[in-house]
């Protein structure tokens, strides 16, 4: 068909009101606190935040009466591990693999995808747009590369050896 569309990510503000809409849609009782906290925690991604949303209100429905304020949004991505920054589970793997079993990097597609155990087309297209936007890997001729964010998330410093780095983390 020949058309090149690029499609950037959300900003926080229009994902709230993404998230809101949804809400009311699916008659979930959400304050303007909560649907932030989701909000900036959705990877800049409208079907990202409506996959949250929905997980935060199952874990309200058990645990908060059903009602999503900000404490209930924290308390279900806590348990989602999905941290302030939109990190989930595998974001963090990606990068510890990366800082952790090859001083991080440079790591081709191919051994970062065998060491996570994730196929090549999910790390390339659902993790690394995120993480590198964000500025947490970058794509080199030579492979993928923890950057000074990456360590400072997890309270490292670039160039700690893996020893001390498994110190610091445990």
């Amino acid at each position: 068909f020949g058309v090149i569309l690029r499609v950037d990510f959300y900003r926080p503000e229009d994902l709230e009101k993404i998230v809101v809409r949804s809400a009311q849609l699916l008659e979930i009782p959400i304050n303007d606190k909560g649907a932030h906290e989701i909000a900036k925690r959705s990877r800049g991604t409208p079907r990202v935040a409506n996959r949250i949303l929905r997980r935060v209100r199952d874990y309200a429905q058990v645990e908060a009466e059903g009602v999503i304020t900000r404490d209930v949004a924290i308390q279900a991505l806590d348990m989602l591990n999905v941290d302030e920054q939109g990190l989930d589970k595998m974001d963090r793997h990606i990068m510890l693999t990366i800082i952790e079993k090859f001083n991080g990097g440079p790591i081709g597609l191919d051994t970062l995808s065998t060491a996570v155990c994730e196929e090549k087309d999910t790390l390339e297209d659902v993790y690394e747009p995120f993480l590198i936007q964000r500025g947490y890997i970058k794509r080199t001729p030579r492979g993928r590369v923890a950057t000074k964010r990456a360590y400072e998330h997890f309270g490292l410093e670039m160039g700690d050896d893996v020893e001390s780095v498994q110190k610091k983390l445990f």
